[in-house]
């Protein structure tokens, strides 16, 4: 049985530490990464609501770069919105930026009350490339 690994990208923001929980931990070809949200590097929330969801993607692709990823090796996302109705039109427009050609991962958004402060959180599973 493959060991886990703690992946730690570079410009990690404090709120690994503050609540002491890995960015990503592999095990043997997959990469399953916490949920990542629009934090500034002191962990405070990015106040307007598309620069968070912004961040949160930076955040994203710092961590899967650390582990030799991309987003093209994402295969199922899940993101929790705390509007989902007022928010879905920015996060999709972020996510068109950001998420290449199909075939597109698979998706879950979820609605949800309380987010430690922010407005959106992405978590994703991705296979490791060979090589990697």
């Amino acid at each position: 049985m493959a060991r886990r690994q703690a992946i730690t990208p570079a410009n990690r923001h404090a709120l690994y530490e503050q609540h002491r929980y890995s960015a990503a931990i592999r095990s043997g070809d997959l990469l399953f990464v916490s949920g990542q949200v629009g934090s500034r590097v002191d962990g405070s929330p990015e106040p307007d609501f598309e620069r968070q969801v912004q961040q949160a993607f930076d955040n994203l692709a710092n961590v899967l770069k650390a582990a030799g990823c991309s987003f093209d090796d994402v295969v199922d996302v899940t993101t929790f919105h705390t509007d989902p109705a007022n928010q879905i039109g920015t996060v999709m427009a972020v996510r068109e930026k950001v998420i290449g050609d199909p075939p597109y991962p698979n998706w879950t958004a979820v609605g949800v009350t309380w987010l430690a402060g922010f407005d959106f959180e992405i978590k994703v599973i991705a296979r490791i490339p060979d090589g990697a």
